[in-house]
């Protein structure tokens, strides 16, 4: 039975990571419905969160869910929404059996999906792939459980560490195949964030491009004095997508007019003598539902985030040139003066993307 619950585990999971980027502030769940071996329904959660997995299982299954085992990345959750829970789903449509990974965190749910459905005479199974399935949500848990997305850094640098050179020129140190897959994360995340320096610098837009995919990621920016550009892709496309721009309490109210009449989402937060306090900033982004954001730099916004803590990965794209001290660096001054308190991060992933190098890194618990 345990290798058969692995092999539709490990279809449940896949079918949930279809939907990242797309269901917050909920998980991106996915549901098997299998009986005699033959799979009779399958769901991802739906975009913008509703419907969910489980129900979009059970209506493609119609009567053959009836004794059948449904294998769900996430407890089921136990609490009337929108909708009602979709643990009494499941007993509404008599399945013998649901097999999970994990509790689901949120107070509402936790433990008490398992106990609808045991009182209700269903076999429960759970911690089934859990370690594979802790990495699939790690965004909606680490909001749960820290109050702040899970952050993923991703720095596309020279051999030498380099993001631009001394003259400020930065597109493009890698190739057309690396800024594809950026793309790909960027459309696997909520939102995607920069600092007010990149901003200024590289007028980027922050939207998804070639690669099939329609949703719309955040543009979040940070600038504590909302001191960003007023001609660029930011202030004149603000239709391609929602824009939060986070600030301190000196920005002036003329700026935050101008950013208010283009339809800027504007999140004031603590400064702190160096600048936004970054915690109190990704604290709001939870706040707002966001659970993963994939931040693109530059290099203080990326020393500022990793000081405090807040880089749950690395993503980095090393390119075959090498331009020098006199570059910009990729991570500004951080402080760190003893090895033992720099960040550490394990690799989990390498692999090469056209003639540029992949490295992939989680954070050391």
């Amino acid at each position: 039975m345990a290798g058969s619950d692995m092999r539709w585990m490990a279809l449940a999971l896949h079918l949930g990571r279809r939907g990242l980027g797309l269901t917050w502030p909920n998980p991106s769940v996915g549901c098997v419905l299998v009986k005699d071996d033959r799979v009779v329904g399958r769901g991802t959660t739906a975009p913008g969160g509703r419907p969910h997995a489980e129900r979009v299982a059970l209506k493609q299954a119609g009567a053959a869910a009836n004794g059948a085992t449904a294998y769900v990345s996430l407890e089921p959750c136990a609490h009337h929404g929108k909708t009602s829970p979709c643990a009494q789903a499941l007993i509404d449509a008599n399945v013998a059996r649901v097999v999970y990974p994990i509790a689901d965190p949120d107070d509402r749910v936790s433990g008490k999906g398992q106990d609808m459905l045991t009182a209700a005479g269903i076999d429960v199974t759970a911690g089934i792939m859990a370690q594979e399935a802790e990495i699939a949500h790690q965004g909606f848990l680490t909001r749960v459980r820290t109050g702040r997305p899970f952050l993923t850094l991703k720095l596309a640098s020279s051999f030498d560490g380099r993001i631009a050179t001394a003259s400020g020129e930065s597109q493009w140190i890698t190739g057309p195949h690396a800024r594809r897959e950026v793309h790909a994360m960027r459309a696997r995340h909520d939102a995607v964030l920069v600092g007010g320096g990149t901003a200024r610098l590289d007028l980027p837009s922050l939207t998804v491009r070639g690669v099939g995919r329609w949703n719309t990621p955040v543009r979040v920016v940070v600038s504590a004095g909302l001191s960003l550009p007023k001609t660029g892709p930011l202030a004149e496309n603000t239709a391609a997508a929602p824009l939060w721009l986070i600030h301190g309490p000196s920005a002036s109210q003329e700026d935050r007019t101008f950013w208010g009449t283009k339809g800027a989402d504007l999140i004031e937060v603590e400064e702190k003598p160096d600048g936004i306090n970054l915690n109190h900033a990704l604290s709001k982004l939870a706040e707002r539902g966001l659970t993963r954001v994939f931040c693109e730099g530059g290099g203080t916004l990326a020393a500022g985030l990793l000081a405090e803590g807040c880089v749950d990965e690395l993503v980095g794209f090393e390119a075959g040139l090498v331009l020098g001290a006199d570059g910009y660096p990729s991570v500004a001054v951080t402080g760190v003066t003893d090895l033992g308190a720099a960040p550490r991060f394990e690799l989990y992933d390498t692999r090469q993307v056209g003639p540029d190098l992949l490295s992939r890194w989680r954070r050391v618990k």
